[in-house]
């Protein structure tokens, strides 16, 4: 059997004391525990309470499976008298796919979440998909700062906050959407209908609620589950008074323990207050196991990560995930693949390579671009199948055919180059098929060339673009339309020759079946990155 094997208790500050205390690791050991390993709250003064949490798992199935069996490890394993809770901090469905969505939705269900907050590619849906979505979810969509157009049919189905209550013990739960999310989200109804306010004014919300729940019900236990980041969630927990937990996602930052100054906080009153983010894609849950005194304040604290790759995907799940969206289709299988880069964002994935090759050769367009941000997986060696292209490329947008001249071209490249200069290393780099660049690690576009189908180079000038010479260019609709500002936001730009009613997937499936079997993967370094001196 996998085990969940966490970290030791560890002395972090002085005002945070710890005694000889269950770890989850000795907790969770047995799937019987025996009285020895049982954690009771004998202390009537003190509320031990675990927290299961997920972020940023972007509807990826492989590992919602996977989380599957760590939460009901979890389940099985919650010592009697602790009070047990699992939370999602936004982004755990992905694109405007609305079957994969419903697996999404199902598996919150499954899993037993309680909330989740509002992130920006639940965005992704169409008002009327999302309010659907809601009305079959077992939990609550939560974002204090969200504002909804009383016609959409989501009005009513975002909550600021609710109260889970267990053992006698009452915690309030808020939801915190990302300020950024106009600039995060493809142009699409969900922007017109819902609106979010700025970090100021969230914070200001926050407190409002905290404050509300305190007197209104008697709450000194408050969670907030944030898709703010964690640079905005540190200022949030600095500049309020009453949080205690902050689940935090959308940086995708993974924080390991418990460290003064790093993801152990102090609020304006001088509690304590504990951050969390768990990483992306699934690949992590965290469990997070906390003491409060008889005030509410947490007196003992453990941060656990937990790898999804250690637990399996049982049958009984991947067949009820089968039952929604299909058997895979086999397509071929792969002879040899690279490993996949360590930051996708900003270094050249070949993995990528491959499904933009796939939208220029089943176009025959001149070009085809993919924003970094789309690959969210990686081919290994061994069948590919429909559902793997899914994992790596799960947005599923339509695919538009565009008429982009070199300076279109050289322009949304620089965009992507200033993903150097940001530490979340966003918007993230593009990937072409029919070219080749170079960049500084600094984020400078040194060169670039134009492939054309004979395989002829043809260098175009980066510091004096043409306005006059045109490609046809395959790109999704997010592209096109000027999501993360690659190209200027235009629900309809002009450029468009033609419109798809499929998306990439379709079109890596369709020439993955084409190509000689086994196929490799080969790095064909069609972006370099050149280091710069330190005194450059």
């Amino acid at each position: 059997m996998n085990t969940i094997t966490p970290a030791i208790y560890t002395k972090y500050n002085s005002k945070i004391k710890f005694g000889n205390t269950q770890t989850l690791q000795s907790a969770m050991a047995s799937t019987n525990p025996q009285p020895q390993n049982t954690v009771a709250n004998n202390n009537s003064d003190t509320v031990k309470t675990t927290i299961l949490s997920i972020n940023d798992v972007h509807g990826k199935m492989t590992n919602m499976e996977r989380i599957y069996s760590v939460t009901k490890q979890f389940d099985r394993t919650v010592p009697e008298g602790t009070d047990s809770l699992k939370l999602s901090s936004g982004d755990f469905i992905l694109g405007a796919n609305f079957v994969s969505n419903q697996v999404a939705n199902k598996f919150m269900n499954w899993v037993g979440v309680k909330a989740n907050t509002l992130g920006n590619h639940e965005m992704d849906v169409v008002p009327s998909k999302l309010a659907q979505l809601m009305d079959e979810a077992n939990y609550k969509l939560l974002a204090i700062n969200a504002h909804v157009a009383k016609d959409s049919p989501m009005y009513g189905k975002i909550g600021k906050s609710i109260i889970h209550e267990e053992n006698g013990h009452k915690y309030g739960i808020i939801g915190i959407a990302p300020s950024d999310i106009a600039e995060r989200v493809k142009l699409n109804d969900s922007l017109k209908d819902i609106t979010v306010d700025n970090h100021e004014t969230t914070t200001k919300l926050v407190q409002e609620e905290i404050d509300r729940l305190k007197r209104e019900e008697g709450i000194n236990k408050i969670i907030v589950l944030s898709h703010s980041g964690l640079k905005n969630d540190k200022k949030l927990a600095e500049n309020t008074t009453g949080i205690d937990i902050i689940h935090s996602a959308h940086t995708h930052e993974l924080v390991p323990g418990i460290e003064n100054g790093k993801n152990l906080l102090y609020s304006k009153s001088g509690e304590p207050v504990i951050l969390t983010e768990y990483g992306k894609d699934g690949e992590n849950v965290g469990i997070l196991n906390v003491e409060f005194d008889k005030d509410g304040v947490i007196t003992k604290a453990q941060n656990n990560i937990v790898k999804t790759r250690n637990f399996n995907r049982t049958l009984p799940i991947r067949t009820a995930v089968e039952g929604i969206i299909g058997k895979p289709e086999i397509l071929g299988r792969v002879s040899k693949a690279p490993a996949p880069p360590k930051d996708r964002l900003i270094e050249y994935n070949p993995h990528g390579g491959l499904i933009v090759d796939a939208m220029r050769a089943e176009l025959g367009t001149d070009i085809a671009v993919l924003n970094a941000g789309n690959i969210r997986g990686h081919f290994s060696e061994g069948p590919v199948d429909s559902r793997l292209i899914n994992d790596i490329t799960p947005f599923e947008d339509k695919i538009w055919v565009n008429e982009l001249s070199e300076k279109d071209l050289v322009d949304a490249i620089k965009v992507g180059a200033e993903s150097f200069k940001h530490s979340s290393h966003k918007p993230g780099i593009l990937y072409f098929s029919g070219m080749k660049y170079t960049l500084s690690d600094k984020g400078d576009l040194l060169s670039l060339t134009y492939i054309d189908k004979n395989g002829v180079e043809h260098p175009i000038d980066i510091n004096n673009p043409s306005t006059e010479r045109k490609f046809t260019v395959a790109s999704d609709d997010f592209f096109a339309t000027g999501g993360d500002n690659y190209l200027p936001s235009n629900e309809n730009p002009d450029f468009v020759i033609k419109k798809y009613d499929f998306d990439k997937n379709k079109l890596a499936c369709d020439y993955i079946k084409k190509l000689p079997q086994p196929f490799e993967i080969v790095d064909d370094k069609r972006v370099e990155i050149i280091p710069t001196s330190n005194n450059q």
